[in-house]
């Protein structure tokens, strides 16, 4: 069967040209990884049929290989729950729009939206102490150009709480300079929000673009962190900005053991989070301030910060006294009712 007649390849050009882009005004991340996973799941169905690509067809399709392909991303490609369920979603979400057009998808959208997400393990949030962020920031060598630069990039980081994605993602137009200075972050689901930037960011926010856009438009579309490709300016990956803030990090361990040992550009944006609202920040502002769509995905820093408090009573108490037995973890959980309720502002 030809690409031109199969209804299944149709509804996903369908779906990826139309639908995503058009019809949900998806952002490129979005499609992408909406795009990743259902390649890699016709692959794994191709695979195990033996068969062409262009030869799957919808009623190949079902809860039975579903399952399958979820058990053999977890069991033979060490795919964690979270990724697990991503993918889950992914391929649900494109059946459920073939579904709206097409019987046979219909058939299969009924057999298949009975899977559910697995459930995950919470895990603690990771971030590191100011002392700790002082010391990274304090290892390249700004006396250079590329010190200079990589310095900027991880104080950026830090200070607006920005993903590593929104950090590339920036051109010179977005940054608004005025009473306040305010770069504009273009986050998940190409969602804007515009975050403040501190005067000790600014300085060193000019220093930067005094040495690597000189010159240019404050409406320019350059992007604000690039690298030379043949000679041609070009946006920095993503992975360039993991690879030198591990670096840095490695560095700082040499000084600090207490460095963690994978310093990644996201363990800066948790730990922005948490400063900001160990400050006294109320969590409803770090979570528009990060950009998330719910509240409950802030909730993770209320945990570890809680939890923090919870291991420094106990410490604090000797193994010996009898003020051991009234203590209670259970109280400090984020599944208090009463905690919740503080934290929702019922209370």
């Amino acid at each position: 069967m030809g690409l031109v007649t199969n209804k299944l390849f149709l509804l996903i050009r369908d779906y990826f040209k139309s639908y995503l882009p058009v019809m949900r005004k998806s952002s490129p991340n979005t499609i992408r990884a909406y795009q990743i996973a259902m390649e890699q799941f016709l692959d794994y169905v191709k695979d195990e049929r033996k068969i062409k690509l262009y030869e799957i067809t919808i009623g190949m399709i079902n809860r039975e290989t579903l399952t399958a392909y979820l058990k053999y991303i977890e069991t033979t490609k060490g795919c964690g729950t979270s990724t697990r369920n991503h993918r889950l979603n992914c391929i649900r979400a494109f059946f459920k729009f073939a579904a709206s057009c097409d019987l046979d998808a219909a058939a299969c959208w009924n057999e298949i939206q009975l899977l559910k997400p697995a459930r995950e393990a919470v895990k603690p949030v990771e971030y590191m102490s100011q002392n700790v962020i002082e010391t990274i920031l304090a290892q390249p060598d700004i006396t250079t150009r590329m010190g200079l630069r990589d310095m900027f990039l991880m104080l950026f980081l830090y200070q607006t709480g920005a993903r590593v994605q929104e950090l590339v993602d920036i051109r010179i137009k977005d940054i608004s300079f005025g009473k306040t200075a305010v770069v504009s972050l273009r986050g998940k689901g190409a969602k804007v929000r515009c975050v403040p930037l501190r005067e000790k960011l600014v300085d060193h926010l000019n220093r930067y673009l005094a040495t690597f856009h000189s010159g240019s438009n404050p409406y320019s579309d350059e992007y604000l962190v690039f690298t030379l490709r043949n000679g041609k300016y070009a946006r920095m990956s993503e992975d360039n900005v993991r690879r030198l803030v591990q670096k840095y990090g490695k560095m700082a361990q040499q000084e600090k053991p207490n460095v963690p040992d994978n310093v990644h550009p996201h363990l800066f944006r948790h730990s922005r989070a948490m400063h900001l609202y160990q400050s006294g920040v109320a969590l409803p502002l770090v979570s528009q301030w990060l950009g998330h769509s719910r509240l409950e995905t802030t909730l993770i820093y209320a945990h570890a910060d809680t939890e923090q408090k919870r291991r420094a009573i106990e410490n604090a108490i000797p193994e010996e006294s009898t003020l051991k037995m009234f203590l209670n973890a259970e109280r400090y959980s984020i599944d208090d009712e009463d905690t919740i309720k503080q934290l929702y502002g019922l209370r």
